[in-house]
């Protein structure tokens, strides 16, 4: 006699349905995911954008800092030059493959330390409340009272040009609003029945943190700071475009635009090329930014 695989029962008692598991939330979140393709076709722009950072060495066709005078601002499509070559005779393509380095890292990394410390302010000021989250978050409303452009501009000028003091520069600047975002959702997690049990139990407040806030505040913060990373990019290329951020002769989106600015009445098309990958980046961060938000809105 066959079995029935939904249900389970012995000779001579009634059928008893099977317990069906429920699939779990991010496993909800990824098929929610994958059912959006603007998102998916995001994700794989990042993805090939990072493997192309990751291996420029082998895949670039020129060395990006070796350039010869006789064959500057060569136009696209020139005999080995694909893309071109900038105002010093350098391979555009080998330029732009090496600059996804450098342009992803100054986007990126500024973003995921500001998510530490901001969440680590803003939970801590979220949860304990009165006179801890008085200090704190007006010390974080200093920072608002400055564009973030501004900010960070006058950061860095103070501070001087270069990688590590662009990375400062960008960090300070997104940690208030991270900051805000985990203050925000943690004030609402904090008087949540099971927060509360956990507390009359006579757990403690690093405890509760741990094991009931954590796992239902860094979904929302972390969806959020993927939001800054395409602004992070622009502010990055920005203080790159006004000698602020990355140094010639190193490889940087931002800083390919300054150099070529003189040539753009006489070569518009080679000009515009960082300036498109600034922009194809940029963009794949928020669409892929959208579709993490709106698969992880389950109730939507």
């Amino acid at each position: 006699m066959p079995v029935n695989p939904a249900t389970t029962s012995l000779p001579g008692t009634p059928a008893v349905p099977a317990i069906v598991r429920s699939p779990g939330y991010w496993t909800t979140v990824w098929r929610r995911f994958r059912r959006d393709p603007v998102a998916v076709g995001a994700l794989i722009v990042i993805v090939l954008l990072l493997t192309i950072a990751i291996l420029a060495p082998y895949i670039a066709p020129q060395d990006p800092y070796k350039g010869m005078a006789l064959r500057r601002l060569r136009p696209p499509g020139t005999p080995g030059f694909p893309l071109g070559s900038d105002e010093l005779g350098r391979d555009m393509l080998t330029r732009l493959i090496y600059g996804a380095r450098l342009s992803l890292f100054m986007g990126v990394t500024p973003v995921f330390i500001a998510l530490f410390i901001g969440s680590a302010i803003g939970i801590a000021a979220g949860y304990v409340g009165g006179w801890v989250n008085t200090i704190l978050m007006r010390t974080i409303d200093v920072f608002f009272a400055f564009p973030s452009v501004l900010l960070a501009i006058a950061l860095s000028g103070a501070l001087g040009a270069g990688i590590a003091n662009g990375l400062i520069s960008l960090t300070v600047v997104f940690i208030p609003p991270i900051a805000r975002v985990a203050e925000s959702v943690t004030t609402g997690v904090r008087g949540r029945d099971y927060v509360e049990a956990a507390r009359a139990s006579g757990a403690g407040a690093l405890s509760i943190v741990r094991h009931h806030v954590l796992g239902n505040v860094l979904g929302p913060i972390f969806v959020y700071a993927m939001s800054l990373i395409a602004v992070s990019m622009i502010l990055a290329s920005g203080l790159s475009f006004l000698g602020l951020g990355v140094k010639p002769p190193e490889p940087e989106w931002g800083l390919m635009l300054n150099t070529l600015r003189t040539a753009i009445y006489t070569q518009p098309l080679l000009c515009a090329l960082p300036g498109v990958m600034i922009f194809i980046t940029s963009i794949s961060f928020n669409l892929l930014t959208d579709g993490l938000r709106s698969a992880m809105d389950i109730k939507a």
